[in-house]
């Protein structure tokens, strides 16, 4: 079996956590998938965060509930390449960018590296962005100061410095469920077509014959996938200890399958609830061109006749935008150590990650105006998709090589799958980006 170079354990926020969270193997069941529950969590807060909101509402607001299928086969595919990340890190008990840095040449590797670390700003910008916009909207002050109030986020991560991973994984799941609970009402106010989101769950490629509907599904597959994802999964599911035999890894893997799926069909969930309520608040309504989160806010609650929708609605942005500022800490962490195998504080790479957030964040603001948000979260996207391809090639090389991988490797139809889905991915962004440099 090929053997990696031994390096040093990796350190997480808040605190040192690989291999902290024991996994009895006498525990079966329920009680063994509560024990390995958690790092699908952390990992499905990045297709939820501000940065999907953008394309799932103007989906819904132009095309009513057509798209909705859009979202469920791009959370589908999501499942598939997140469960090759874990399958990764458990199989090998190295993340994707360590093995990277052992199997490429130094250049390439430091290439990865910044190109994983573009991804984790792009995020973040992301994260800034949704988060200002909230304390616009519940606070009432100006988008600019929303955007300083962000840069407090790193005190909670320092509050949260002397937490254990199982902590975190419960304050996410919080948030969570926070966001999960707003749009569950939101959608009980505003009462939507059950008939026609049973009929936009069925894959319909009539709707994609129309330019602008093409445009849009991408967009939304753009904004589902988030390459640092595939870097974070590998290394956190790595705080379950579970015997290092091929059936104890074979356990694990099965486990943290189920753990991920059901994650992950959360996410669905609420990225399906974002569209349906544009879908069912604005398309239903007139209001079919719908493409800014602000003018979401400020729509429903003369839509829906009260103001607790667009307080709910502000909320669930917070929620969203916070949950993802943790895990986009831990995985800047990850990308680092395992490129660079250079450890920081974490409080350090929160400073540098959100340093490098806001100032584009400050610069679009001041000279685009306040409504420079919804451009600003496309120009996140764009950097997103572009990056994906970099992290998905060598995550498939990877678990497809039994030199790597050893027994645990992918079987032969699942890597077909999963290249089909790199193609497939890489061709629309391509196009994507096409589409906004010429438009």
């Amino acid at each position: 079996m090929f053997r990696l170079p031994s390096t040093a354990t990796a350190p997480f926020c808040p605190s040192e956590v690989r291999g902290t969270v024991p996994v009895d193997p006498r525990l079966s069941g329920w009680r063994k998938l509560l024990r390995m529950a958690g790092p699908g969590l952390l990992v499905s807060v990045g297709y939820m965060d501000p940065g999907n909101w953008a394309t799932d509402i103007e989906a819904g607001s132009r095309f009513g509930y057509e798209l909705l299928f859009v979202v469920i086969c791009c959370s589908l595919a999501a499942m598939v390449l997140q469960t090759f990340s874990l399958r990764l890190g458990i199989a090998t008990g190295r993340d994707l960018a360590q093995i990277s840095r052992a199997i490429y040449s130094k250049p390439i590797a430091r290439i990865q590296w910044l190109l994983a670390e573009l991804s984790i700003i792009a995020c973040d910008l992301a994260e800034v962005l949704g988060c200002a916009l909230a304390f616009h909207l519940l606070l009432n002050v100006s988008l600019l100061a929303g955007v300083g109030l962000t840069a407090f986020d790193t005190l909670l991560v320092l509050g949260l410095k002397g937490k254990n991973f199982r902590d975190l994984e419960a304050i996410v799941l919080g948030l969570i469920a926070t966001i999960g609970v707003c749009f569950a009402i939101e959608l009980i106010l505003v009462g939507p077509d059950w008939s026609q989101i049973a009929a936009g769950s069925i894959p319909s490629l009539d709707v994609l014959k129309n330019r602008d509907a093409l445009y849009l599904a991408i967009g939304v597959m753009g904004a589902t996938v988030m390459p640092h994802n595939l870097y974070l999964h590998s290394s956190i599911v790595q705080t379950r200890v579970v015997a290092h035999d091929a059936n104890g890894k074979q356990d694990a893997i099965r486990w943290s399958r189920i753990d991920t799926i059901v994650a992950l069909f959360l996410a669905m969930l609420i990225n399906a609830a974002i569209l349906v309520l544009a879908a069912a608040a604005f398309h239903q309504t007139g209001y079919r061109h719908i493409a800014d989160i602000q003018d979401a806010h400020e729509l429903l609650a003369p839509i829906v006749g009260t103001s607790v929708a667009s307080v709910l609605f502000a909320i669930a942005l917070l929620a969203a935008g916070q949950s993802s500022t943790f895990t986009g800490t831990i995985a800047g962490q990850i990308i680092m150590e395992g490129f660079l195998n250079l450890k920081i504080p974490c409080y350090q790479r929160r400073l540098i990650t959100r340093g490098l957030a806001l100032v584009p964040a400050f610069i679009g603001v001041t000279t685009l105006g306040e409504h420079a948000v919804a451009r600003l979260l496309v120009l996140s996207q764009v950097v997103l998709s572009l990056q994906l391809p970099f992290a998905l090639y060598p995550l498939l090389r990877f678990t497809g090589n039994r030199k790597i991988m050893g027994e645990l490797a992918n079987d032969w139809y699942m890597t077909i799958v999963g290249w089909a889905l790199f193609a497939v991915i890489t061709v629309a962004n391509g196009w994507l980006l096409i589409r906004l440099i010429s438009g």
